[in-house]
């Protein structure tokens, strides 16, 4: 069917108390097993590229990818800007295909966060797209992101944001980083409650990789919407083509690696959307 957007997805998971995964995809391998395990599970999915991997091929080889996919896909696809760093490539995006952006002021003072996704929501909006934003700082390093510490998100300061920008979605920070941990994480669990208290739009979880079944799944009960998958993707995905190497070294076919991923991918994908329990939900798009 062709590219959805995240509204109705989002909507439903956050009606029905499960959340939407939303993997990070680097390549056409990715894109395919990503939306394999989604349709052999029926269930809606989100695709997504940050501001590196588009860097790395372009806003157009992506959304072609991925709209491509999604035509032959009997299950609902929401191709997403991760991170979006600038006004200006969340607009590239959407004029180009994607259905659903990200702008990530959270590095800005308060006042200017609000005022940038103010920006975009109204331009986004106007071309009938979602927004995410992101309030407080997720720790780690995923691409070209670095942040030394993490600054949960305050609950109040939340509500002011929604109502003062309009968006569609929040990422909230709760003591996730990007990339793997260093130790066990220790989350901030209530800070869900308390946010989802008083915000209504759906709740987007970052740092996620590396997470055990049961934070993720308790962070999707107390209001998370959507569940950021990156890091461990691109690990998986790396792991098998290195085997693939070992096992056959005089090889010299690209496919053969490509075609070596796919499964890798597919699996752990297909473990994390049972997790955030949006399994089976694909019906009504």
């Amino acid at each position: 069917m062709p590219l959805v957007t995240s509204k109705k997805m989002l909507q439903d998971a956050r009606d029905g108390g499960y959340a939407v995964g939303a993997f990070n995809v680097e390549n056409m391998e990715m894109v395919k097993a990503v939306i394999q395990a989604a349709e052999e599970l029926s269930a809606p999915v989100i695709l997504q590229t940050t501001p590196s991997t588009i860097k790395y091929g372009s806003v157009q080889t992506y959304a072609a990818m991925v709209t491509a996919e999604a035509k032959q896909a009997k299950v609902p696809v929401c191709l997403h800007l991760d991170h979006g760093s600038s006004y200006e490539l969340t607009l590239t995006c959407i004029e180009n295909g994607y259905t659903s952006v990200m702008i990530d002021g959270s590095s800005e003072t308060f006042a200017d966060n609000v005022a940038l996704t103010k920006r975009v929501v109204e331009e986004a909006h106007a071309k009938g797209i979602p927004v995410e934003a992101e309030l407080g700082k997720v720790g780690g390093k995923e691409d070209d992101l670095v942040t030394e510490a993490d600054t949960n998100t305050d609950p109040q300061k939340a509500k002011e944001f929604v109502e003062g920008t309009g968006v569609d979605s929040l990422a909230i920070a709760i003591g996730t980083a990007h990339g793997f941990y260093n130790g066990i994480p220790v989350l901030d669990k209530n800070r869900i409650s308390e946010v989802r208290q008083l915000v209504s739009i759906p709740l987007v979880l970052h740092g996620s990789s590396g997470l055990s079944d049961e934070e993720v799944q308790e962070c999707v009960r107390r209001g998370m919407c959507k569940v950021n998958f990156a890091t461990e993707l691109r690990a998986a995905y790396t792991d098998a083509v290195k085997k693939a190497l070992d096992e056959e070294p005089k090889a010299y076919d690209p496919k053969l690696f490509g075609k070596a991923g796919i499964p890798a991918v597919k699996d752990l994908v297909m473990k994390r959307i049972r997790v955030c329990g949006s399994d089976g939900k694909s019906k009504g798009f």
